[in-house]
């Protein structure tokens, strides 16, 4: 189990060995590692016939703690839960990208996170031990002034030109604020207003002109918000769900197939529990969901995210 979950969460060690140096996606100009697979290809698209999609989910806690859980679909949804190790207080996360460094020699991960009002970015080094792998975090203060977001997300468009990074902020006045991912920094784009009532949310789709999240409302509607790369564009809302989706307070996506379907899993934070399904390509109304149920493993935390790889390209929309 150890190896199957290790390679599902960096797509090969030996495959990742032979990147240079990863850095988080930016503006035109900037390198992007060497992609170690052919363009638009995912560690869930390139397994044996038959293999199942596994979601691949990272809890942080506000008490400083964080959690890996793998869930695998099926008539009974199986799961394993790797120890828990020591991270940083946080009340929101962004989807850990895995990397390797310029000689292939050290595995990292690397996302933004909230604490308090104020956002960081973390780098978390993997290390083999023999029987277990051990998580080692590092932490810089990018920005303050946080304080009234409640969700983010990150998409990163990395495989093809021209490439993008964005950091989404759902903020509590009704707002969504778009950040582009420049380097070490961000340049702000400004709000999209029309989010009011909106809970939570992830990124289900990245692609060269647009972006795509997967959100929820408070009254328990699901939707997606196709939002273009163009500045000024406006975003194209279209409606899943009516109603179904007002427990979940957390949303992590991971691609799955090569038709653009998404594995999803929704946490309940109020019962601790986790619930798996699987999406088609979203198409408003005519999206097909089909439910696993419930994952068998307790999460007992305030966030949840995707961990994936710097090279993963979502296309669920």
């Amino acid at each position: 189990m150890k190896l199957q979950r290790f390679a599902l969460a960096i797509a090969g060690a030996g495959l990742l060995a032979a990147a240079v140096a990863s850095v988080p996606a930016a503006a035109t100009g900037q390198a992007d590692p060497k992609h170690p697979f052919a363009k638009n290809v995912t560690p869930n698209t390139i397994k044996a016939a038959g293999d199942p999609c596994i979601s691949d989910v990272m809890s942080p806690t506000a008490a400083g703690m964080s959690q890996e859980t793998l869930a695998m679909p099926g008539r009974h949804v199986q799961a394993f839960q790797d120890t828990a190790f020591k991270f940083v207080g946080s009340r929101a996360n962004t989807t850990w990208y895995g990397a390797v460094n310029a000689s292939g020699s050290q595995i990292y991960y690397y996302g933004l996170l909230l604490q308090g009002g104020n956002l960081y970015r973390h780098t978390t080094y993997v290390r083999d031990q023999g029987d277990t792998f051990t998580w080692s975090p590092t932490f810089k203060k990018v920005g303050s002034g946080w304080t009234s977001f409640k969700a983010l997300a990150t998409s990163n468009f990395s495989v093809a030109a021209p490439r993008h990074a964005y950091l989404y902020g759902l903020n509590n006045n009704g707002s969504l604020y778009r950040y582009q991912i420049v380097g070490a920094g961000f340049r702000s784009l400004g709000p999209i207003p029309g989010f009011k009532g909106f809970k939570t949310m992830t990124v289900i789709s990245e692609t060269a002109t647009y972006d795509t999240l997967l959100m929820t409302t408070n009254a328990g509607a699901l939707w997606t918000a196709h939002i273009p790369v163009a500045a000024g564009a406006k975003p194209v809302m279209k409606l899943i769900r009516s109603s179904g989706w007002s427990a979940y307070e957390s949303l992590v996506v991971q691609g799955c197939g090569t038709r653009g379907g998404s594995l999803l899993v929704a946490v309940d934070n109020d019962t601790q529990s986790g619930y798996q399904f699987a999406l088609s390509k979203a198409n408003g109304a005519a999206t097909a969901i089909t439910p696993y149920g419930k994952i068998p493993a307790v999460f007992n935390v305030a966030d949840h995210v995707s961990v994936t790889t710097h090279y993963d390209q979502l296309a669920g929309e």
